[in-house]
């Protein structure tokens, strides 16, 4: 029997150490800042993964690395013509979900979805957008675009997808 137990403690312990923790430290980079730790390099026009599949709306997503919320300069170009987008049309609002892969915990997903909407909101203010014409929610990984346990699959599901109002 106390075999039997040790086994399964060997198990559980085996298993949590699968997922990410729910917390993670902060690595000291601020969100203007380009992450290069990726093995995968997000092009920087998306349609270089198929990503435009869903790009109806004349506001163009943005994309990730791994377990990050820094905006890469591919991010930022983005987000210079979206910002543009948004200047000439004053009367116009976005909401700016923030999406993961489907690696780590819900609450986590949920934490990073939340501060990539917030990274890319941030930028668009500082670009003189009202924040007021910006709302963000994070979907974590509900709502994946891509489905796949692969890394092209997981790169075009870590976005903030903009949704005009």
């Amino acid at each position: 029997m106390k075999r039997n137990s040790i086994i399964v403690f060997v198990l559980m312990v085996t298993a949590g150490c699968s997922s990410k923790s729910a917390v993670t430290p902060d690595d000291g980079r601020s969100s203007g800042q380009s992450s290069s730790s990726s093995s995968v390099s997000i092009p920087s026009s998306p349609s270089g993964y198929g990503f435009d599949e869903w790009q109806t709306g004349p506001l163009g997503d943005v994309f990730f690395d791994y377990d990050s919320a820094i905006l890469s300069t591919e991010a930022q170009e983005q987000l210079k013509q979206n910002g543009g987008w948004m200047e000439s049309n004053v009367s116009k609002s976005a909401i700016i979900e923030g999406h993961c892969d489907g690696r780590g915990t819900s609450e986590y997903n949920l934490a990073l979805g939340d501060r990539r909407a917030a990274s890319a909101k941030e930028y668009l203010v500082r670009s003189g957008i009202t924040a007021s014409r910006l709302e963000t929610v994070s979907f974590g990984e509900e709502r994946p675009f891509a489905s796949g346990q692969s890394e092209e699959a997981w790169a075009k599901n870590r976005r903030a997808h903009f949704v005009v109002k």
